[in-house]
């Protein structure tokens, strides 16, 4: 066979590999077959580069096990193929055909491997490959050391992955990368950002996915600082106008407490996607900006963009959390009917928050009834908490027994019953629950804030002593209580699930991690700075009374992120009251009371969400209530305790108080 037509019959298979044209690389194939060529060990890879690029590993399959003589490019084409279009068992029942057939492997094949048990969380099979890389000295090529990196992180062994990464003598942008998000995936997040501090100084350059971890550390962290200056590096190096980056900064402000800089970013992305719109809207609703996070919804199918599942969470949840029941009911009845999604268990449990909270206990019991999924312990947890804030003690009860069945160890489950009982006068069973929790040693997951200051993260317990400003913390502490006692604050012991006397209630929730971290936070930060706090826990309504408080003798913005939504306190941030406008079917007006003025003819300025126009306001005094006249051409808008009337164009709509935050 002429060697100038084997050498173009090799160009023509590569330029099909290339192109993924798989119809002309089985016609050369046959002509390979043809001219005898089928055993040549060179013409047989190319052959399997060709079909894996297309896609067709049976083939590829096919060609390698009619070889006689198999190179180490037939088994690590193969293997990484397997190993790339998600054929991990495939991958690793080959790499165990070549030790089996004593063939020698390279790091290419060690890294295709790793990619493959990382794809099927198979820890056992990575260190086994570790060992082997060690014994074949390849464990400090750049390309084997980043696949180790990325399959400790991505099984949760996040030191294995960090002792990898600082043994490597060289390291790439991805292993950069791969250690950041590892972080980020296990919650380290102050590492995460201590290593992209790292990155500054070592002058490695960026990529979008050691940035997009850098700032999922920063919202981890509700670090507002860190994530603006990493913002500013973002437009400096030019991934400003990445979407994927930008979808990523606005998570980032809208968990940290800033959703106007979230806003900011979102209109500055000129071809705004799904998960763009998503992560607005998301934002505004865990602000509770419900009008914007519907508004918002709405435009986004104007600029023809279909809503998906992740949209209508989001929506749902901002009706949950304003009491706007006809709306959600509404959005759940539009996602199906003209988008044709199915409703999942999320979906479902956003309706039975919404309906729960407006005191519809009795239909959200029937909702979890009659959904064609397994009631989770957010929807019992949810029932159980607006059975206590309504009242309804024989739904409270079928709550709580489903979440003992479902979570047994979790204290607060059975103090939250108990609670409820003694709501009730119902005395012996009050004991009978705190006797359970002391014979069965139920423990309660202990609460943990922290606050970012000067670039590092401190951490704060109940109780803390580990501190070491502690006394002063708990110096500054106990003078703010005092402060706020004369506004009028008293401690709601009803919120400490404790089972011990009214006294170290009100000790226990004096010292809750919030509050400590509150109290370093204007020991620290510069008169007026505004001060930011991530939870572990809900915050209790003791600490949210405490904050506004706070807020309002500090003239300070507090926001406090804790694992349900962020509590927004301060001038301009205190959402104390919210309503429900029966004027159009789908959008809801609501006014947010910013504080409560102390004062006769205080003017404040209110904006009716980000996309509204401010308004000049004043109060007038009444005998029962501080009503609000709205000064912008309206005919009046009156607000009571009551009831708020609103006579617009000979249009009169009511105003229903709905309840009180």
């Amino acid at each position: 066979m002429c060697n100038t037509w084997v050498s173009y019959l090799h160009a023509v298979l590569q330029s099909c590999a290339r192109n993924k044209a798989a119809i002309h690389g089985k016609a050369c194939h046959a002509r390979a077959i043809r001219f005898e060529l089928q055993e040549d060990t060179t013409t047989s890879n190319i052959l399997i580069n060709m079909y894996c690029k297309s896609g067709l590993l049976c083939s590829a399959r096919k060609v390698f096990d009619g070889m006689p003589a198999r190179s180490l490019v037939s088994w690590n084409t193969l293997i990484g193929s397997y190993a790339q279009n998600g054929e991990a068992h495939e991958a690793l029942n080959l790499f165990k055909l070549m030790q089996r057939n004593g063939s020698s492997f390279s790091e290419f094949t060690i890294s295709s491997v790793l990619c493959a048990s990382v794809a099927i969380c198979a820890v056992s099979v990575c260190k086994q490959l570790h060992g082997f890389a060690t014994k074949a000295a390849v464990d400090s090529n750049m390309f084997v050391g980043t696949a180790l990196v990325d399959v400790y992180a991505k099984s949760g062994l996040v030191k294995d992955a960090s002792w990898v990464f600082e043994s490597m003598l060289e390291r790439s942008v991805v292993t950069w990368s791969c250690m950041a998000v590892g972080y980020v995936q296990n919650e380290l997040f102050e590492e995460a950002l201590l290593l992209f501090r790292r990155v500054q100084i070592m002058g490695v350059e960026h990529d979008q996915f050691l940035l997009s971890s850098v700032i999922c550390g920063c919202s981890g962290l509700a670090a507002l600082i860190e994530g603006k200056q990493v913002h500013a590096i973002i437009s400096k190096t030019g991934f400003g106008s990445n979407i994927f980056i930008a979808s990523s900064l606005i998570d980032m402000y809208a968990k940290c407490g800033s959703v106007e800089d979230a806003y900011t970013v979102f209109t500055g992305i000129e071809e705004k996607n799904v998960v763009s719109w998503n992560t607005m809207i998301s934002g505004f609703s865990k602000h509770a900006r419900a009008l914007e996070a519907m508004v918002s919804f709405e435009k986004m199918q104007q600029m023809g963009l279909s809503p998906n599942e992740v949209t209508y969470i989001s929506v749902l949840f901002a009706c949950s959390h304003m009491g706007l029941v006809d709306e959600a009911k509404s959005y759940f009845d539009l996602m199906v009917r003209k988008h044709n999604i199915s409703p999942s268990v999320i979906h479902y449990s956003c309706m039975v928050d919404t309906l729960g909270r407006a005191g519809m206990i009795s239909e959200a019991y029937d909702l979890i009834q009659r959904m064609p999924f397994v009631a989770t312990v957010s929807m019992w947890g949810s029932l159980l908490a607006c059975c206590r804030f309504h009242g309804n003690l024989e739904l409270a009860e079928v709550a709580a027994k489903n979440l003992f069945e479902m979570e047994p160890d979790n204290a607060g489950n059975y103090i939250l019953l108990s609670n409820i009982y003694a709501a009730n006068k119902k005395w012996e069973e009050v004991v009978r629950a705190r006797k359970f929790l002391k014979e069965n040693m139920v423990r309660n997951e202990r609460g943990k804030s922290w606050i970012a200051i000067k670039d590092k993260v401190h951490a704060f317990m109940v109780g803390e002593i580990n501190h070491p400003r502690i006394t002063e913390i708990y110096s500054k502490l106990d003078k703010l209580v005092e402060e706020v006692k004369i506004l009028g604050y008293e401690v709601e012991t009803e919120h400490d699930l404790h089972d011990v006397e009214e006294s170290k209630k009100q000790q226990l929730l004096k010292h809750h991690s919030e509050k400590l971290a509150l109290s370093y936070g204007l020991l620290a930060l510069p008169t007026g700075a505004p001060i930011r706090i991530m939870k572990n826990l809900r915050i209790c309504g003791d600490c949210h009374s405490f904050m506004k408080q706070t807020s309002s003798i500090t003239q300070r913005e507090i926001v406090v992120r804790d694992i349900n939504r962020r509590q927004h306190t301060g001038i301009h941030r205190i959402f104390s009251i919210w309503m429900q406008c029966q004027i159009l079917p789908l959008m809801s007006m609501y006014i947010t009371m910013n504080w409560w003025p102390q004062q006769d003819n205080t003017t404040a300025i209110l904006q009716l969400g980000t996309m509204g126009p401010p308004f000049t306001t004043h109060w007038a005094p009444m005998e029962h209530a501080m009503p609000l006249i709205l000064e912008l051409g309206f005919p009046g808008l009156i607000f009571s305790r009551e009831l708020l009337i609103w006579g617009l164009n000979s249009r009169i709509a009511s105003f229903a108080m709905c309840g009180r935050k």
